[in-house]
């Protein structure tokens, strides 16, 4: 059960084993999801799973690092980031503006990584309420999972830091739009100090991510956990590798979210060159801050990865100066990065998808 170290080798798992099995967990939860009571958190719950599979097969990646554990990492990486998406279409496609409604449907997450705790009505402030325990066993499987874990303690505090800010971007940037950026600024003015360099809205996306939970958990189910490590992980994911990634999955989605009126954090950006510039910032930190993890060249792979993947997206087509931007990261990232951005390229034509 080695981890990948090479671009084919890690292509080879990833269509092989973990596709197939994140695939397969998608399937029991969207069984769980038809059988859902309410017709609009049924809705939104199907659409979840059907509109952002990629998640959980992007996070699905991590599972590499689990060892002979990889399919229960798969089920935690699954389930945990089903709570995510689909908690963010309640909140994003929501007649609800309540901060305190965002807030206690956002307690699942806290839940899901704290094995002892209780199972809550986190509806109670909204109308809807009838889901049939989706939501509640979403959260038991996490639970269940996390509670096997015998050095779970040395990463609890990390995790519950990543989905404290997690949550708090998850309020903040789905009340009222006049109330969003006021908020989102005063957050992240408490906060500079772990932010150094990085305006709000790069603060912003390296909350928004949940890739450092799923490193952890899966190098935890591997038994090869300690605390020098985690705390390795945190300093190497936040906000840098985060960051990137929900820059990288902004910026193909500035077309769609200008059509929705949705919040994305690439539009504040003064200008293209500014946007490239703090793009190609970002993986180099990232780069030099995977050096002190193990299997550093897996970590490198996943950011080679998501420049790859991201920008090989056919949306890219359909943004000012994309096939500029395109070039200049892919040639920032490296060899590896054209090899993932030329094989995301040929899924999409091969699939007939357009993105």
């Amino acid at each position: 059960m080695r981890v990948p170290i090479t671009a084919l080798t890690l292509m080879n798992s990833v269509y092989r084993k973990i596709f197939p099995a994140v695939n397969q967990e998608l399937t029991h939860w969207k069984n769980r999801a038809e059988q859902i009571p309410d017709e609009e958190l049924r809705k939104q719950a199907l659409a979840s799973i059907e509109t952002k599979r990629f998640h959980c097969q992007g996070g699905g990646v991590y599972a590499l690092l689990a060892g002979y554990e990889w399919r229960e990492a798969i089920r935690f990486i699954v389930a945990y980031q089903t709570i995510s998406d689909y908690l963010d279409n309640l909140c994003d496609r929501s007649t609800s503006m309540d901060p305190a409604d965002f807030r206690l449907l956002h307690d699942a997450m806290i839940d899901a990584l704290k094995p002892g705790n209780t199972i809550k009505n986190y509806y109670a402030l909204r109308d809807v309420q009838l889901d049939g325990e989706y939501l509640a066993d979403l959260v038991r499987t996490c639970q269940k999972t996390l509670r096997n874990l015998d050095d779970y303690s040395i990463i609890q505090g990390y995790l519950l830091k990543l989905e404290a800010m997690y949550g708090d971007l998850q309020v903040h940037k789905h009340v009222k739009v006049e109330e969003r950026i006021p908020r989102l600024t005063n957050w992240y003015d408490r906060h500079t100090e772990e932010s150094p360099g990085l305006s709000w809205y790069e603060f912003s996306a390296a909350a928004g991510s949940t890739l450092g939970v799923f490193c952890m958990v899966s190098y935890t189910m591997n038994g090869k956990m300690t605390a020098d490590l985690a705390e390795k992980i945190y300093q190497s994911y936040f906000p840098y590798m985060q960051a990137l990634h929900i820059l990288l999955d902004y910026y193909i989605d500035q077309h769609e979210d200008m059509v929705e009126a949705d919040l994305n954090f690439c539009s504040y950006y003064p200008d293209q060159d500014v946007m490239k510039e703090r793009l190609t910032y970002f993986i180099g930190q990232v780069n030099k801050h995977v050096q002190v993890l193990p299997n550093q060249s897996f970590h490198e792979m996943i950011h080679q990865g998501l420049v790859g993947l991201y920008l090989g997206d056919p949306k890219v087509k359909e943004i000012d100066g994309g096939a500029e931007m395109t070039r200049e990261l892919l040639r920032t990232s490296g060899y590896r990065s054209r090899f993932f951005h030329w094989n995301t390229r040929m899924y999409y034509k091969i699939s007939g998808k357009t993105g």
